[in-house]
């Protein structure tokens, strides 16, 4: 049986001019005890399988495996948030809240998501400020709420701010454009997992881009979205519909894309 090479360094150390012997075995040996050489090596760690499938990404447009929620032309994908047609207005590509007549919501249900969107604040703020600035909100499964607010310039309660987690996570940073402009989010969502039971085994967490920017680094979400009283998982759910709110603001809504987990 062939030994193993060994490969040896010598060490001086300064104090005591004292002499240290370093041994190593070479693992880098084929069967026959011929040297691999570095390719060979290489290949040790390399995995072919298996392979992610192909999916277009357009500068411009979704990807080839989403599922376009709204392109500009129809509410097709919609109802109201109580079922029946949606009464939002459609214009120049686009969807407005029209102002206390309800939300709407996706008529797909969804759990684990890659949510884009991009939303408008009205460019009117005269004698507007704090919460009644270009309020609405995205509520993942219909009960986590990312809150959609014109956060230019406009003080109010942080956690109650543009790409907040409503009343539960303040954003990183205050990434608005200024009203009339449009913004963009990326939401990666993670669906909370319940047992039979209906206790909570693993709750949700949300990561949000706002117009590009990192503002919510995977938090965990506490629960159902309250403007009152602290948020819980008094409920236990399946896939659930995504709700755009209406908060009597006229803010619009373009572009929507979501891709299933």
């Amino acid at each position: 049986m062939q030994k193993p090479n060994l490969t040896c360094s010598l060490s001086t150390l300064i104090l005591g001019s004292l002499l240290t012997l370093g041994c190593q075995a070479d693992t880098t040996e084929s069967p026959t005890g011929k040297a691999l050489e570095p390719w060979q090596q290489a290949q040790k760690t390399e995995v072919w399988e298996p392979v992610p499938r192909k999916v277009e990404a357009p500068a411009d447009g979704a990807p080839s495996d989403a599922i376009v929620l709204f392109d500009g032309t129809d509410l097709s994908e919609w109802e109201g948030e109580s079922g029946g047609e949606p009464t939002w207005i459609l214009d120049e590509g686009a969807m407005t809240v029209a102002r206390k007549t309800g939300g709407i919501r996706t008529k797909r249900d969804f759990c684990d998501i890659q949510l884009h969107l991009e939303w408008r604040a009205p460019s009117d703020i005269e004698g507007m400020d704090g919460q009644n600035r270009g309020n609405s909100g995205v509520f993942l499964q219909g009960r986590y709420e990312v809150q959609v607010l014109d956060s230019y310039n406009n003080k109010t309660y942080p956690n109650g701010q543009a790409a907040s987690i409503y009343k539960q996570h303040i954003p990183l940073v205050n990434a608005t454009r200024p009203p009339g402009d449009w913004q963009t989010y990326d939401i990666i969502y993670q669906a909370p997992e319940f047992a039979e039971s209906g206790a909570l085994q693993t709750p949700a967490y949300v990561t949000v881009l706002h117009n590009g920017v990192l503002v919510q680094n995977h938090v965990e979400i506490q629960g159902a979205t309250e403007w009152i009283g602290e948020p819980s998982y008094d409920e236990a759910h399946g896939c659930a519909p995504i709700h755009l709110q209406d908060h009597d603001a006229a803010v619009s809504f373009r572009n929507i894309w979501v891709r299933e987990l």
